[in-house]
């Protein structure tokens, strides 16, 4: 199994002290984040893409081209990439860039998006958002892969022997769909026999696990061989501590943050107590030994191979979430790793490192 850590980037206040965060600090701790992940032996990094409030993850290929000149290994993804929003000529000369910048370490996670403000910002209708995410990523991924292109889009103007630089480094890139509810994305992924990363984070694990068996039939049908289906799985929550009582006394304010932030909105949460959201969510809250349990039950449901996890404290000290972070690595991701292999998911080669600003 590998792991990836995830930020959206919200637009926080100091857990302890409630005052708000300003921004450029916000996105030095996203930074600090990514390179605790690396240092600690994550896969992956991602940073969310959102054009919302709370959030302030409206640019990942800015955020995720600094962070590659601050690290070496460590493989860098959006989580996910809203094509639905984007022209995807102008995606694609962003994200071919960070490729190069990256070394080859860019992977993408692509989705239609979710919130109507940002539907809004971008002039997107609903009925026509997920027409707009398959045809953009049509056009995103043929541009990639040839060197000139002619194509006759609905959404943008028609393309005719289009030469758009820069090439990328890698000439086949890895995309994963990123689906929450939707028929369309998995069909999608399905389609063209790329990876699936479901979201997993609102609801219990019924409605996803039926989204990722629709997947593999899918995947099937149109042809690709079943051992080749890849799948990643998110979490709602995370923190492990040597005992299941400190884990879930620690990660107890954190969800006070949640249900606190429904009550704002209005919305009934999905799992009104601590005690729920530990047994019946995808949280991984507990005891290592606890932990690893809940992956491979999970596993049995979904078959996934990869995790992602929270980068960020998230209503936890920065304290208890480093230690909690390392505590994963020492002894819940080994097993981990040794219990559900991934052959599919290639080591990223080794790397230069380069040399480390003082600054981030």
């Amino acid at each position: 199994m590998k792991f990836l850590a995830i930020t959206l980037i919200t637009d926080s206040s100091d857990p302890l002290t409630g005052v708000p965060t300003p921004t450029r600090e916000r996105f030095r701790q996203v930074v600090s984040s990514a390179l605790l992940a690396e240092e600690l032996g994550f896969d992956g990094f991602g940073v969310g893409e959102r054009h919302e409030r709370p959030f302030l993850s409206s640019s990942p290929p800015v955020v995720l081209a600094h962070v590659a000149a601050l690290t070496h290994r460590i493989r860098l993804y959006t989580a996910v990439t809203t094509l639905s929003l984007l022209d995807p000529v102008r995606a694609y000369e962003d994200y071919a860039t960070l490729d190069h910048l990256s070394d080859g370490r860019l992977e993408l996670m692509i989705g239609k998006g979710n919130g109507s403000a940002q539907r809004e910002l971008f002039d997107v209708t609903p009925e026509d958002q997920w027409e707009r995410n398959a045809e953009g990523y049509e056009l995103f991924r043929k541009i990639w892969r040839e060197d000139k292109v002619t194509a006759r889009p609905r959404f943008r103007p028609a393309l005719t022997a289009a030469e758009v630089l820069p090439r990328p480094y890698q000439r086949t890139l890895r995309v994963w769909h990123g689906s929450a509810t939707s028929r369309e994305s998995v069909d999608l992924a399905a389609r063209y026999g790329d990876p699936l990363f479901s979201a997993n984070v609102t609801h219990p694990i019924g409605s996803y696990a039926e989204l990722i068996r629709h997947y593999r039939e899918r995947w099937e049908a149109y042809g690709h061989d079943p051992a080749h289906a890849v799948v990643g799985a998110g979490t709602a929550g995370f923190h492990t501590a040597p005992s299941s009582q400190r884990a879930v006394a620690a990660y107890r304010p954190a969800f006070e943050r949640y249900l606190a932030a429904h009550r704002l909105q209005g919305v009934a949460p999905v799992f009104a107590t601590l005690e729920d959201f530990v047994e019946r969510s995808s949280a991984l809250i507990g005891s290592p030994q606890q932990v690893i349990e809940k992956v491979h039950r999970y596993h049995e449901e979904f078959g996934h191979t990869v995790l992602h996890l929270q980068a960020e404290p998230g209503g936890l000290t920065d304290a208890e979430h480093r230690a909690s972070l390392e505590l994963f690595q020492a002894q819940i991701a080994p097993e981990l790793r040794r219990s559900i292999p991934d052959p599919s998911f290639a080591d990223a080669p080794a790397l230069p490192r380069a040399p480390r600003s003082p600054d981030l």
